[in-house]
């Protein structure tokens, strides 16, 4: 019986009030220092870099551009350039060298719309391959990147010809355990996951999960697949098993109701992949530990393999906010320590304790 003392707690570190709507947060790798990515009330861009000092944050710089920034990646570059990623209203996906950030080392008009989502892989020393950048946008598309590609993107998965265009949500890399294989996840407006497999250029699989999709992530991205949580609009969320494919059922799943509103995220932490949190639209985060089954594949009535559902299990939650969580990065260096962003224009560094013990 655990007492509640033993249970892991979320801890509201530091509060720093903006004067932009701030769209995405993160850890800048090897560093106490994270990045906020948005829009001023005049309609431009910021990215703003901010240091954790003595309980306290710092702004350390401030870049203003032309168009507001939706959301970035480290993911694609190296330990020793650190250089973030962005999409943006305009549609152009840019590459920024923190250190001299007058011009993008990287610019490319990557959709006709706004950019939703980005992620990378390959860089930070995660996932075998090239570096590689991933957008969605509403537009429809997804497009994939390669920072030493100029202007053309290395894929293009959109709708064919007559098929009506959806609002991609949300990217996510997976899969990427060596230098052929690697996946891209996405989310749509209208419930649609659909994963793609790079090296055969083919839908591997797709399902609708009756709900606007706000967020896929893969427990690890350079792994064999292994999970992958799904977060919704109606409070939502799905966990699933990525290890064994049905060929008509697909992917086994366990379904939890979250939050009482939106699920805008979820994030696995980067020393635990068992333990995710999520972040909601009433300004709650939730942590949550997803437990194995006995046995994670059983042969179905044709002695055909198929995949078993485990369990979520809630360890902690609290409230932050009134207005959504619209970020929530881990610390991929210090464990506990996580960033998050809410439309109340406020950034919070949290701390969340106990994670070794669950």
């Amino acid at each position: 019986m655990s007492t509640p003392l033993e249970k892991p707690q979320i801890i509201s570190h530091i509060q720093k009030s903006l004067n932009y709507t701030v769209f995405d947060s993160k850890w800048i790798p090897c560093s106490a220092k994270f990045v906020c990515m948005g829009n001023f009330p005049r309609g431009t861009g910021v990215i703003q870099i901010y240091e954790v000092q003595h309980g306290e944050v710092q702004l350390i710089k401030e870049i203003e551009k032309a168009k507001p920034f939706k959301c970035g990646t480290f993911g694609a570059t190296s330990l020793q350039q650190r250089h973030l990623a962005t999409g943006d209203f305009g549609g152009n996906l840019n590459i920024w060298n923190l250190e001299a950030p007058e011009i993008p080392v990287y610019s490319v008009k990557a959709h006709t719309e706004i950019v939703n989502t980005i992620d990378g892989v390959g860089g930070l020393g995660i996932g075998d391959g090239a570096p590689e950048i991933v957008t969605g946008s509403r537009d429809g598309t997804v497009k994939v990147w390669d920072p030493r590609q100029k202007d053309t993107p290395v894929a293009n998965m959109e709708p064919i010809e007559g098929e009506t265009k959806r609002d991609c949500w949300t990217v996510a890399f997976g899969n990427a355990s060596n230098d052929q294989d690697r996946c891209v996840c996405a989310g749509y407006d209208n419930g649609d996951i659909k994963l793609f497999d790079l090296r055969n250029m083919s839908v591997r699989w797709e399902t609708n999960i009756k709900n606007g999709v706000c967020c896929v992530e893969f427990d690890r991205k350079d792994i064999n697949m292994n999970k992958l949580v799904a977060t919704s609009l109606e409070g939502k969320f799905h966990v699933f098993d990525m290890r064994t494919q049905h060929p008509t059922k697909g992917f086994a799943s366990v379904s939890e109701k979250a939050h009482k509103s939106t699920v805008w995220q979820a994030r696995h932490l980067p020393q635990n992949r068992d333990i995710f949190m999520t972040a909601g639209g009433a300004g709650g985060l939730h942590l949550w530990k997803y437990e194995y089954p006995a046995q994670r594949s059983k042969k179905d009535a044709d002695e055909i393999e198929m995949g078993v559902a485990g369990s979520a299990s809630l360890l902690q939650n609290v409230t932050l906010s009134t207005q959504p969580i619209a970020s929530l990065d881990w610390s991929p260096d210090k464990q506990g320590l996580c960033v998050c962003s809410a439309f109340d224009q406020t950034v919070r560094v949290l701390i969340v304790t106990k994670l070794n013990r669950v």
